[in-house]
């Protein structure tokens, strides 16, 4: 489609309240799923965040990778299960874990930024005590055990100081969800929880978090059953009948989490749809589903 010379006016124009509204802010965005396999999305993601660090919105990102995890375990001819979305991570795997988010997937990213002419510097919860862990354990569901998942974290603190060094000297992080305990050791920590507590500690405007579907669908097999707006009140009923559920209960545990600890606005996007992350921060209409602190 080919804009006329008017329809991008009106395009800048829809935009510049938002920039004024929102100039000076951070904006945490959870990267993950197609959006980081796709080339086109990849690129247009990341000319997202240019251009927020451009109109002077700090955006911060925090990022998945299990695609890439999962490809390196198969190749090692190790098997993986997650419980409650959560991927169970003994040892061996925690290397492999590592290796990918904080040696690979990271600076993948980083060199995207840079080549698109943004200035981008990656790090892990391990660089400067950023994400202090401890280990987590699923709480037993009826009639059944406590679920021991191995080296994986539960975040005890956030230490932003280097997140907010990075962000005024012009760059925008990039951070791979390991955390660190307290005797050095590395813990696999889900992408949406690392994104919801670093938005907290930043006192981030916006928590953007990208996925593999529309938002909360009330009917996943109907894309047009979207629900544009959530209210925390709603979340343990949705998650009961099963509406919320997967890899989706982590994602709405952080924006939770997220709201009741200060942050502006949650969303969860459709990062299938180019430049969304554009769209919901400078558009009336927004995309996906706002969760809301009511």
């Amino acid at each position: 489609m080919v804009l006329t010379p008017l329809e991008k006016a009106s395009i800048l124009v829809e935009a510049l309240p938002y920039i004024r509204r929102f100039a000076g802010q951070t904006v945490v965005i959870k990267y993950g799923g197609r959006a980081m396999v796709s080339e086109e999305l990849k690129e247009g993601v990341i000319t997202d965040c240019i251009l927020l660090k451009l109109v002077g919105i700090h955006p911060v990102l925090v990022h998945g990778g299990g695609t890439e995890i999962d490809t390196m375990l198969r190749r090692l001819g190790k098997d993986w299960k997650f419980v409650r979305g959560q991927r169970v991570t003994d040892e061996e795997t925690m290397s492999v874990v590592e290796m990918i988010l904080a040696g690979k997937v990271n600076k993948e990213i980083v060199a995207l930024i840079n080549k698109l002419g943004g200035k981008g510097v990656g790090i892990s919860g391990k660089d400067a005590n950023l994400i202090e862990a401890g280990k987590k354990t699923l709480p037993a569901a009826p009639g059944e055990e406590p679920v021991d998942l191995g080296y994986v974290g539960e975040i005890i603190r956030v230490n932003p100081e280097i997140i907010e060094t990075m962000k005024n000297e012009g760059y925008i992080p990039v951070i791979a969800p390991i955390g660190v305990g307290k005797d050095g050791e590395s813990y696999n920590i889900n992408a949406d929880y690392v994104a919801g507590e670093v938005a907290a500690a930043l006192g981030a405007n916006k928590l953007v978090l990208l996925t593999d579907v529309e938002g909360i669908l009330a009917d996943r097999n109907n894309p047009s059953s979207l629900l544009s707006v959530v209210k925390v009140s709603e979340v343990p009923e949705l998650i009961r009948k099963g509406i919320i559920a997967g890899g989706m209960i982590p994602k709405i545990e952080c924006c939770v989490q997220a709201l009741k600890k200060g942050v502006g606005r949650v969303h969860i996007i459709d990062g299938r749809i180019l430049h969304s992350i554009l769209l919901e921060v400078f558009t009336d209409e927004g995309v996906g589903t706002m969760v809301v602190n009511e």
